[in-house]
């Protein structure tokens, strides 16, 4: 049986802490898929059907933030799992999606991984 990674969208603005995330991810056997605002992400949700987690940041450029886009993905693509960080801003879990959960910034990178992993199911390595 082939060994299938966890795909995962990481829709940050910033370059640095998108690479930093991105590639914490890769190393920890994650399928990544990046993005830098809402319209990028949407057309890679549109490309792939692997997506099972997002973890987006909220505060970025664009028409649409991403507490807003996390709101989108949770009613057009369900079964994604959502994990939404902010620097600036404070959410309580009646403000995000349906069962997504919020990090603040700084986040422990582990904490990101080990949240993935139990929000799709998958074996914690």
């Amino acid at each position: 049986m082939a060994y299938s990674r966890i795909a995962v969208l990481v829709v940050e603005d910033e370059a640095l802490v998108r690479m930093g995330i991105v590639d914490f991810l890769e190393d920890h056997h994650f399928e990544v898929f990046e993005a830098d605002n809402a319209d990028a992400a949407i057309r890679i949700l549109k490309s792939t059907v692997r997506i099972c987690a997002m973890f987006t940041d909220v505060d970025m450029p664009g028409d649409v933030d991403g507490l807003e886009f996390a709101a989108t993905v949770r009613d057009r693509w369900p079964p994604i799992n959502i994990i939404v960080t902010s620097g600036r801003r404070r959410f309580a879990l009646g403000d995000l999606p349906v069962e997504a959960r919020f990090f603040a910034k700084p986040y422990e990178p582990d904490e990101i991984a080990t949240t993935v992993r139990h929000m799709t199911g998958s074996p914690l390595h």
